[in-house]
């Protein structure tokens, strides 16, 4: 179960010391004492504690803890910062440093700050005595009744990284976030992300003083706060007067718009933003400003989506720092190369002319799909790397929280190590550790993954969807080449249950593809549906093959399927519903279909054919849905000769997050020659009430009085303007989704 290194480790530790080291333990006894200064903090004892449990677990051997003022002629290990470990001139140690040193005859582990000396402590215990941690679950630690340690050794480190977290389930784990050097926003944020609400909430403040608020289109609206409106500044100062003596020990404070658009407009909030170029000019300032009032204090901004550029002339002050985002690079290559990239590296580099304090939000998982197959693992290196060289402080790795995603321990492990020192070498170390002789295999799956990623082009999206990469690098035939790869790696640890366990969890992200993809395959090849009688039924092996899954999801730690979505038991009911539907013998299965106006090539489903592939759309809009951005959904569909036609149905979407809209009216038509139409059935569709984003299907009927015609055309008339309570950025427009039309 462990990585040869570990093992060479533990028959080192076995053997006779080498002559020149120190014998920490001889025979499972030990004649060193762990010391700790006199007045020593709370992290130094708690770093003495851990050394104590591990040597133990370890050798055997029982560690006395004692003061420094105790210590007489005896060895030691020397814990913090006592007066025998300033014989080493290192210089002064940065915060969350330390070092690991020894001379002929002690050990010592000393910090620089923070939770330097713990860092040290776990160091030692990993790099040193051959103990790993790759998940969120006891350290694999390694016995020898003999211990030993070079002498004359100098270990030195610094982070490369002043703000390193990754997150993922593993990190939640207390031990784990100490053991790799990671942080938390929690821990070091007293408020955290996009904060204005949190600082002027608008059902506090918006009905009695909607001037706080944000004007959009003539009107104001809790979108964004207006920055230049005095009593907003007030308030805040006053937020933050209370909440930094009430956390005094908080890092860092957040003053960041909220997520979307809607930046105010006013006159003076559009003055000071054609200054500066855009809304960073607003933010910047008003961050500053607040900053200004908290000069010991540092306060951080998101630089997201509007705000990614930086001001014209405007400079953060230097108690203000700027987390950059990269959310609209695709992944499949480097930050430092891929394209997509370009308008991220041009925002990089502009922050970094103007200010050192630089963070970055970055994202290695699919927000949209968390199982789906993510293979970003050979660039997480070169990301980081790249970042470093652009003197960026700090990094949040966003991954899937804390639910499992793909890969979830193999990415928290390996970013850990690299947000630390980019130059470690660690992949082979984790998959050999983490799945002992499946290792092997599960790099070569990941290889697989990533060559046809490249070999087929595909962008890698976190916004994606496993459905529309069925011709490239998650095809039938490319899932059956990684299926072939992990039969090898649960066949490499058959018996061992637990190593067993973790090549199953790897395998969900591809059994997740398949199913997802058989909704989409419907009544063809790969589909949940076969032929019988001349309509289809449901495949007999699905429902079961469901249950399975979310079975093994369950076990596996999955708490939602995507960022806000479907738990697994809410996944098995929607298959449930599925399941339970009744083939619909429609006219117009798989006739073909022509239309005005081009469906959206980033939801591409099965183009035309989404309309009468027998299908019907769930709550996702990216699979079976026909999608159409900005333009009427005008559709022709011909019958092949003229057939008699008593009604026709499908369903429209409603799902106003994603700026998908009821059409404001749906119209029938119909013809003998695809030429002259007549319109036989319409109906205008009520518009929301007000703010509503539920997600909705809603089905339309309509009865035809037993007509004869060839040719149907169904119009769904897309909203020409969004609604004024669902704010959007400039040229947004709405969009209308259809997922089957039945003719009956």
């Amino acid at each position: 179960m462990m990585h040869c290194l570990l093992l060479f480790m533990t028959l080192l530790t076995n053997c006779h010391s080498p002559s020149g080291d120190l014998n920490l333990v001889v025979n499972g006894t030990t004649r060193y004492v762990i010391v700790l200064p006199e007045g020593a903090s709370k992290t130094e004892i708690n770093a003495a504690n851990k050394l104590q449990d591990y040597l133990k677990r370890l050798s055997g051997a029982s560690f006395k803890i004692i003061n420094e003022t105790a210590l007489t002629l005896q060895p030691a290990i020397f814990i913090g910062n006592t007066g025998h470990a300033e014989k080493f001139n290192t210089g002064k140690l940065k915060n969350e440093s330390f070092f690991i040193a020894t001379d002929n005859q002690h050990l010592y582990i000393k910090g620089g700050g923070g939770k330097g000396v713990l860092y040290g402590v776990y160091t030692l215990l990993e790099t040193y005595f051959g103990c790993r941690m790759y998940a969120d679950a006891p350290a694999l630690v390694p016995h020898s009744t003999n211990l030993h340690i070079q002498q004359q050794l100098m270990d030195k480190q610094e982070p490369a990284f002043i703000y390193r977290e990754t997150y993922y389930p593993p990190a939640f784990d207390n031990e784990y976030l100490e053991w790799h050097k990671l942080h938390r926003f929690e821990d070091l944020w007293g408020l955290w992300g996009h904060s204005f609400f949190k600082l002027i909430p608008p059902k506090t403040y918006f009905s009695t003083h909607p001037e706080y608020y944000a004007l959009v289109n003539g009107q104001r609206q809790a979108t964004q706060l207006c920055l230049s409106n005095e009593q907003v500044f007030n308030i805040t100062v006053d937020y933050f007067r209370k909440a930094i003596a009430d956390n005094p020990d908080a890092l860092y404070w957040s003053i960041a718009a909220e997520d979307g658009g809607g930046f105010c407009t006013c006159d003076q909030c559009s003055k000071i933003n054609k200054e500066e170029g855009g809304p960073s000019g607003s933010l910047i300032r008003f961050v500053n400003r607040v900053a200004a009032k908290f000069p010991s204090q540092s306060f951080t901004t998101l630089a997201y989506l509007n705000t990614a550029k930086p001001p014209l002339h405007t400079k953060p002050s230097d108690n203000v720092y700027i987390m950059l985002s990269s959310i609209d690079a695709y992944r499949q290559d480097p930050l430092s190369t891929t394209p997509s990239a370009a308008a991220f590296r041009k925002n990089l580099e502009a922050w970094g002319a103007i200010t050192g304090n630089l963070f970055l939000w970055d994202y290695t998982t699919q927000f949209t799909n968390y199982l789906a197959p993510f293979p970003d693992y050979n660039n997480l290196q070169p990301n980081l790397q790249y970042l470093l060289s652009k003197k960026v402080k700090g990094v949040f790795s966003q991954g899937s929280g804390e639910t499992y995603g793909d890969m979830e321990f193999f990415n928290t492990y390996v970013q850990a190590k690299l947000l630390w020192n980019p130059a470690a070498d660690i992949t082979t170390d984790f998959l050999d550790g983490y799945y002992g002789k499946a290792g092997t295999f599960m790099a070569q799956y990941m290889q697989a993954l990533t060559t046809n990623l490249h070999n087929t082009k595909a962008p890698l999206d976190i916004y994606g969807n496993p459905v529309n990469n069925f011709k490239d690098y998650l095809s039938a035939e490319a899932i059956d080449q990684y299926s072939l790869l992990l039969d090898k790696a649960e066949k490499a640890v058959d018996g061992n249950k637990t190593l067993l366990t973790r090549v199953y969890n790897a395998r969900l992200p591809l059994e997740y593809t398949v199913l997802q993809q058989s909704r989409f395959f419907g009544a063809e090849k790969y589909g949940y549906l076969i032929p019988e009688n001349g309509t289809y039924i449901v495949n007999p092996r699905w429902p079961v093959r469901v249950q399975k899954f979310v079975a093994q999801c369950k076990d596996a730690g999955v708490k939602e399927l995507s960022e806000g979505g479907l738990s697994p038991d809410a996944y098995q009911q929607e298959w449930n519903v599925i399941f339970s539907r009744k083939w619909i013998n429609s006219l117009a299965f798989q006739a073909p279909v022509k239309l005005a106006n081009p469906y959206s090539e980033e939801y591409p489903a099965k183009k035309e054919k989404t309309l009468t592939d027998g299908l019907q759309g769930d709550k996702d809009f990216s699979t079976n849905w026909l999608f159409i951005y900005g333009k009427d959904l005008v559709a022709t569909i011909d019958l092949g000769k003229v057939k008699t036609v008593k009604e026709v149905q499908m369903n429209f979407l409603q799902d106003p997050r994603h700026y998908i809209f009821n059409p404001s009216d749906i119209i029938i038509e119909t013809s003998d020659d695809g030429v002259n139409f007549k319109s036989v059935s319409s109906q205008q569709v009520s518009a929301l009430a007000g703010e509503d984003y539920d997600v909705k299907i809603n089905n339309f009927h309509f009865q035809l009085p037993g007509v004869g015609t060839r040719y149907i055309r169904v119009t769904g008339k897309c909203l020409t303007d969004m609604p004024s309570w669902r704010a959007a950025g400039p040229g947004k427009k709405a969009s209308v989704c259809c997922d089957e039309v039945f003719v009956l």
